[in-house]
């Protein structure tokens, strides 16, 4: 009896602790109905809609990958360096008063790197890679390229500080591949289900003479998780 009511206190003590310390978490950490990150406050508050924005809406249109250059070519989506913001802002003297340029150009004058914080962050063992996504719907399929960066990123050209607003999980991400990319043999016929995303193969053909497998886009665990 006395064993059974210390366990009770023991948990019912672990129950609090960890109620207090998710009310804690919740926060230290802003969310609102619309995201599902929280705001990073970076060192400038970067201005995406008055780059990237609509011309209506007094945006310049600038496309992403112009500033995020090694999108197109690298895994990764690449921070711009100073130099090339600078390069732009030496010659607009219209706004180098601004509270933001001018901390642009303290840091230009202190030969130091704007440190900038990483909004979509995935773990260390996912691999994602930007230039297979690029080539394949902007260069092949020649879809609008606010359209590809914001399926991952959201609409960006909205926003002022990023801010992450797509799930991208694992599931988020293997959704998109399970509706896009249905398997098939060499005569183009769907076959199996789309269970493979999950496995280390893919399903069997049944009628060996119809070739081999294909599908666009990763179907093993090794491709994201090396």
């Amino acid at each position: 009896m006395h064993r059974f009511l210390r366990i009770t206190v023991l948990l019912t003590g672990l129950f609090a602790a960890f109620s207090i310390y998710a009310a804690e978490s919740q926060q230290s950490v802003p969310m609102t109905e619309d995201s599902l990150g929280p705001l990073v406050e970076q060192p400038i508050e970067f201005p995406h809609n008055r780059h990237a924005g609509d011309a209506d809406k007094g945006g310049m249109q600038i496309n992403c990958m112009y500033c995020h250059t090694y999108a197109r070519r690298s895994a990764v989506a690449g921070i711009p360096p100073l130099q090339k913001c600078i390069g732009c802002h030496q010659s607009i003297e219209s706004v180098r008063e601004t509270p933001r340029i001018k901390k642009l150009f303290e840091y230009w004058e202190a030969k130091k790197a704007v440190p900038w914080k990483k909004v979509h962050d995935l773990p260390d063992f996912v691999r994602f890679n930007h230039e297979r996504h690029i080539k394949r719907f902007i260069e092949q399929q020649n879809r609008p390229f606010q359209e590809v960066c914001g399926y991952c990123h959201g609409n960006v050209k909205e926003m002022t500080v990023a801010r992450r607003s797509k799930g991208l999980t694992m599931g988020w991400c293997a959704s998109c591949h399970q509706k896009d990319h249905t398997v098939v043999a060499e005569g183009g016929t769907p076959i199996g289900t789309q269970a493979y995303w999950y496995t280390f193969y893919k399903p069997e053909v049944e009628d060996a003479s119809a070739g081999v497998l294909k599908a666009k886009g990763p179907n093993d665990c090794w491709r994201c998780h090396k």
